[in-house]
């Protein structure tokens, strides 16, 4: 049975997809090669139980100690882009590709805003699968 040439890159994306899945879900680590892209770390700050309603972000009791160890990551090269939801949500931070989930989770959870409760933090592993 032949594939018209349209389909075939759907299925090859699609065995893709469905092979990237069993890795994740197996722990397996991706590393990027020309046949896989990368696999970044994002951060997902909300929130937590020390959050002041209704006070701007900018103005929540230690949001500033947030920015500065934040800010000491992208000084070494870590961090790609960051900053905060304009909703009030919350925000992300995305790290360089080279940053491991480790690395990213033992920094993460060292924020001052972390530990004092001013943010929640989640990490998910995030696919670039079309970065330039």
């Amino acid at each position: 049975m032949r594939l018209d040439p349209f389909e075939r890159p759907k299925m090859k994306f699609a065995i893709w997809i469905v092979s990237l899945f069993s890795m994740i879900t197996l722990g397996v680590s991706m590393s990027h090669s020309q046949n896989q892209p990368p696999i970044r770390f994002v951060v997902f700050h909300k929130p937590g139980p020390s959050w002041q309603q209704g006070i701007d972000f900018r103005q929540q009791p230690g949001v500033q100690d947030h920015v500065q160890h934040y800010l000491k990551f992208y000084e070494d090269g870590k961090l790609a882009l960051g900053g905060p939801f304009l909703d009030n949500s919350g925000g992300m931070m995305v790290p360089t590709p080279d940053v491991s989930l480790e690395d990213m989770k033992a920094f993460a959870e060292s924020d001052p805003a972390v530990k004092s409760g001013l943010l929640i933090v989640e990490i998910k592993p995030w696919m670039t699968a079309m970065e330039k």
